[in-house]
C-alpha cells in the first residue's frame, strides 16, 4: 500500500494487552528508505503532555487504510464487530443481543464481555491485497 502525507489511517497494536485494537491516525510523512511511517494519533495523546496528540514512528505492517462506512440498521448474534472503547476500535463478537440499540461482545484476546450501545459498535472489515472485506458472518 502506497500511504502518503495526509492519508487518514488505522494503526493496529501488537502490545500487550492492546492486542486486536486499531486506533485512527493521520500520515505526517513516509520514512525512506525505510518502512516506517511518522503519525499522529486522532484520540491518543502524549503521556509528558496530555494536550498533546501522540506521534510516533510506525512499521508500515501495521498501518491500513481507513475503512469504509458500512450501514447497518441492527447486528446479530456471532457477527464479527468492532466496539469503540479506550480511545480504539476493539475486535469482538456479538455474544447477546439486548434489543436492537444495546449489544453485549465478547473479546477473545481479553476474555471480557462488554455491553455497548450500537452507536459504539460497527461491523468489522479486513483489509487485504488492496481491498476491504466484511468479515461478518458467523464464523469468519
Amino acid at each position: 500500500m502506497d500511504f502518503k502525507r495526509g492519508d487518514r489511517v488505522e494503526i493496529s497494536s501488537k502490545e500487550e494487552g492492546f492486542v486486536g485494537s486499531y486506533y485512527s491516525a493521520t500520515i505526517l510523512a513516509k520514512l525512506a528508505p525505510t518502512n516506517e511511517l511518522w503519525v499522529e494519533y486522532e484520540t491518543l495523546c502524549q503521556e509528558e503532555d496530555e494536550k498533546k496528540l501522540l506521534r510516533e514512528i510506525v512499521d508500515v505492517k501495521n498501518v491500513r487504510p481507513f475503512p469504509p462506512e458500512v450501514k447497518l440498521s441492527e447486528y446479530s448474534l456471532l457477527d464479527k464487530v468492532d466496539a469503540y472503547d479506550n480511545d480504539g476500535w476493539w475486535v469482538g463478537r456479538i455474544s447477546a443481543v439486548l434489543d436492537d440499540s444495546m449489544y453485549y461482545v465478547y473479546f477473545e484476546s481479553s476474555r471480557d464481555e462488554i455491553a455497548y450501545p450500537a452507536d459504539k459498535l460497527r461491523i468489522h472489515q479486513e483489509f487485504d491485497k488492496g481491498k476491504w472485506s466484511v468479515t461478518n458472518h458467523k464464523w469468519s
